[in-house]
C-alpha cells in the first residue's frame, strides 16, 4: 500500500494524505497573538477531502466551516458538536462565543464512542476522549474553565481512528487518561503531552507514556504542547524529548514534529 504522507501544523492540526484522500484534522486558529490565522493553511483547504473535529475549542474548530465551503468535503465530528433543528444539521458556531449552534453544514456525520462511517474509502470511528479543565495564568491570577452543561470548553470531545487502505492512525483530540483505549494498536498514535505545570485540559507526560503502553502503536507524534496563548508564548510547557526517551524504551518510534513538519508513514 502506498504511504501516508503526514504534516503536523501545531497544536492538534494535520493534514494525511495519499493520492486519492487529504484528510484535514482539527482546522483551527493559532491563539498566539502575534501570529492569529488559520493553522492550516488556505492554500490547502480547496482539494481537502474529509474534515475531522475532535471538539469546539477555537484552535480546533475556528476554521471548520470555511475549510468544508472551500473543498465541499463532509465534516467528521462528535455528536455534541452538532444539533438537529428540523431538517438541518447546525454545528456549534466556530467563531462564536458560549453554546450556539447556528453554522449550517451541507454534509456532516456525527458520532458516538464506537460508532464509525466510511466515507470514499476512509473509516472513521469515535474514540472516547475527556477534556479536561482549562487553567491559564493571566496577570498572576489563574483562570480556570471546567467542561460541563452549558460550557463550550471541550464541548464534543471525541478521539478518532482513521482507516486508510492497511493504516490505522489515531488521534486523541485533547483528553485526559481513558483506560478504554487499551490494544488499539494503530501504525500512527497523535497523543496530546501539554498537562504539565497544572495545565490540564490534556495528559502530561507521564500519563501520555501511559497511555502509549496501553494503546501500543508503531509510531508515536506528540502534539498540543509547547503551544502559544494570547500573549502567553508557551502556556503548556513539555520536556518533549524527556517524553521521546521514555516512548523509545518501549521500543516504539517517537516522532518529534515541528510546525510545517512531514513524515511518511
Amino acid at each position: 500500500m502506498e504511504n501516508l504522507k503526514i504534516k503536523h501544523y501545531w497544536y492538534n492540526a494535520f493534514i494525511v494524505q495519499n493520492d486519492k484522500v487529504k484528510i484535514a484534522i482539527d482546522p483551527g486558529q493559532n491563539l498566539w497573538l502575534f501570529s492569529l490565522g488559520s493553522l492550516i493553511p488556505k492554500s490547502d483547504w480547496s482539494d481537502i477531502t474529509h474534515i475531522l473535529v475532535t471538539h469546539g475549542d477555537p484552535d480546533h474548530e475556528w476554521n471548520t466551516d470555511r475549510v468544508a465551503e472551500a473543498s465541499g468535503a463532509p465534516v467528521i465530528c462528535g455528536k455534541n458538536l452538532v444539533k438537529r433543528v428540523g431538517s438541518e444539521t447546525l454545528l456549534l458556531a466556530p467563531r462564536g462565543r458560549g453554546v450556539k449552534y447556528d453554522t449550517h453544514l451541507k454534509k456532516v456525520y456525527p458520532l458516538d464512542v464506537g460508532e464509525a462511517v466510511t466515507l470514499d474509502g476512509v473509516t472513521i470511528e469515535g474514540i472516547k476522549a475527556v477534556h479536561g479543565p482549562i487553567a491559564i495564568k493571566i496577570f498572576g491570577r489563574r483562570i480556570e474553565q471546567r467542561p460541563g452543561p452549558g460550557e463550550r470548553v471541550g464541548l464534543g470531545a471525541m478521539g478518532f481512528k482513521i482507516s486508510i487502505g492497511d493504516k490505522v492512525i489515531v488521534n486523541l483530540g485533547d483528553t485526559l487518561l481513558q483506560k478504554e483505549w487499551s490494544g488499539l494498536r494503530p501504525d500512527v498514535l497523535m497523543i496530546p503531552i501539554g498537562g504539565l505545570g497544572g495545565n490540564v485540559w490534556t495528559m502530561d507526560e507521564v500519563e501520555a507514556l501511559e497511555a502509549v503502553r496501553l494503546i501500543s502503536p508503531k509510531k508515536v507524534i506528540p502534539c498540543h504542547y509547547n503551544a502559544s496563548f494570547l500573549w502567553i508564548k508557551n502556556a503548556a510547557p513539555v520536556d518533549e524529548q524527556l517524553f521521546k526517551r521514555g516512548v523509545e524504551k518501549m521500543g516504539i518510534d517517537c516522532i518529534i514534529m515541528k510546525n510545517g513538519d512531514e513524515i511518511l508513514v
